[in-house]
């Protein structure tokens, strides 16, 4: 979340400039342009938050709750029964110079042909992918 708040202090920071710079209106158009897009960035990302998270979904009468994963996007939230998840692991792709960890998810829905791939960065879940797989295998979401 403080990087939502750092995106969004941005954007005020441009609309000021944009407002005290009264030379270029092209210039003026072009930063404004700027703040709010980094505003749609901020919303986009404070909505989704959380991300992921473990689901405790309403079982039958006399059966403990079945722990489900979560996932929340701009559509809406989607939640995956363990028989549903193909595949979870932490992979490291390569990216400016280094190697960071991305959380990997296949998902398949019942009733559907196609797998579903599902990555989650450290930017969308708010700390270490491998922390998060290590939370999701003790509470049995690994398959």
């Amino acid at each position: 979340m403080p990087a939502v708040i750092a995106l969004v202090g941005a954007g005020i920071a441009l609309l000021v400039a944009a407002a005290v710079t009264n030379t270029d209106t092209a210039g003026r158009f072009m930063v404004g342009l700027g703040a709010l897009g980094l505003w749609t960035i901020a919303a986009l990302a404070g909505y989704q938050r959380p991300r992921l998270w473990i689901d405790n979904g309403a079982a039958s009468p006399g059966e403990p709750p079945a722990q489900r994963l979560a996932v929340k996007r701009l559509s809406g939230v989607r939640t995956y029964r363990l028989e549903e998840i193909s595949r979870l692991e932490v992979v490291k792709y390569p990216r400016l110079g280094r190697r960071v960890p991305m959380l990997e998810v296949d998902v398949r829905r019942a009733g559907e042909d196609e797998d579903r791939l599902m990555i989650f960065g450290r930017w969308d879940l708010g700390t270490n992918p491998q922390d998060v797989h290590d939370v999701l295998n003790r509470h049995g979401l690994v398959p």
